[in-house]
């Protein structure tokens, strides 16, 4: 869905605005300041700090290519725990049959998964709605039953081992350059997501996404920007399962189960669907909640003897959070964002409807 206009007044009035990036003094004034907080959160961060956010950004990168697949080609997928699993194995393999390096094993991973997204996006030229989403579902079997057969046949009963990759000559142990590489790795993604949005691509991914009959009649090759929508999906979704590979430093095929799955679907939602910023508000939200709701429950007096249920307890109030999304705020985190900036902007003035409204 594209962004309702500015509260503030501000028009473009050349076509060279439309291409730009970032449009106002304000708010290059605003992401240099936030690129500068992301860039020294290490100097003051905790090693669990450290963590958390570069579980944000692993995340973020699944989200962003889920985004792109499902917000704006509005093509559904429930192959995307599969996804990131076929680019972690693609990585443990060839660093334990190959020796590979990591740049080596980014490439084949995006690889791996661009040709995934291949094979289980043709479905996408005649399949729509359910019967698609159940399509993609097999390409999560195929990937786990794969995974499974491989460590199981290379004696790896705790899954695949990797080490920490290697970059300009310097080994990958230290949260702080994990952090750093991360966050180079999700900035690069969302660079690329907003310049698909604003390029050919983008716009008929929108078309698609409002009215495929609408689209075709417009002269729009559907089929081909479906494949298109699978392909570039899926191989930034293998770049993260690579990256969490090394990130954690084991494959295991329990760690990409269904519900993760349903996680990064949780994020475009309640983050806000058709929204790149949603997509990054979801990941953060989606990443710290289960910490939060932990927090929270150990707070509580007593809540000790209830420890062994916490995994259940969370899994609960995160199907009840998406529920009160779908139903009270179908916008997302940025729809309650774009209202807190337009009661800014519009301060000291109300709003008041264009059908006129209550004083």
């Amino acid at each position: 869905m594209s962004s309702p206009p500015r509260a503030s007044g501000y028009f473009r009035t050349g076509y060279a605005q439309d291409f730009a990036l970032v449009e106002t003094r304000l708010r290059r004034v605003s992401l240099a300041a936030f690129v500068l907080l992301l860039v020294g959160y290490p100097l003051i961060a905790s090693p669990f700090g450290l963590d958390l956010a570069s579980q944000v950004f692993l995340n973020a990168i699944g989200a962003l290519a889920l985004m792109l697949l499902t917000g704006y080609a509005g093509q559904i997928s429930l192959g995307h725990a599969g996804l990131l699993a076929a680019g972690a194995y693609t990585t443990g393999i060839m660093f334990r049959e190959l020796n590979a390096p990591f740049w080596l094993t980014l490439p084949a991973s995006a690889l791996a998964g661009a040709l995934l997204g291949v094979v289980f996006g043709l479905p996408s030229l005649r399949l729509r709605g359910l019967y698609l989403a159940v399509s993609t579902l097999a390409l999560h079997f195929v990937v786990a039953y794969l995974g499974s057969e491989y460590e199981t046949r290379r004696g790896f009963s705790t899954g695949v081992t990797i080490d920490p990759p290697s970059l300009f000559g310097r080994e990958l142990t230290d949260g702080r350059l994990w952090y750093l590489v991360l966050l180079a790795f999700a900035a690069a993604t969302l660079l690329i997501c907003v310049n698909l949005m604003r390029s050919r691509t983008g716009r008929a991914w929108n078309a698609l996404r409002s009215r495929e009959t609408v689209a075709e009649a417009l002269g729009i090759p559907i089929a081909s920007y479906k494949l298109i929508a699978f392909v570039i999906s899926s191989a930034m979704t293998s770049v993260a399962g690579c990256l969490f590979a090394y990130y954690r430093g084991f494959v295991s095929i329990e760690a990409f189960s269904l519900f993760l799955t349903i996680q990064y679907f949780a994020m475009v939602i309640i983050g806000g669907m058709g929204s790149l910023l949603g997509a990054l508000l979801g990941s953060v939200f989606v990443t710290l909640f289960p910490y939060l709701i932990e927090g929270a429950l150990r707070a509580l007096p007593g809540m000790e003897r209830y420890a062994s249920d916490l995994a259940a307890v969370n899994q609960a109030a995160f199907g009840v959070v998406m529920i009160l999304f779908l139903l009270f705020e179908p916008l997302g985190l940025v729809g309650i964002w774009r209202r807190i900036q337009n009661y800014f902007l519009l301060w000291p003035f109300r709003y008041r409807p264009v059908g006129g409204g209550g004083r």
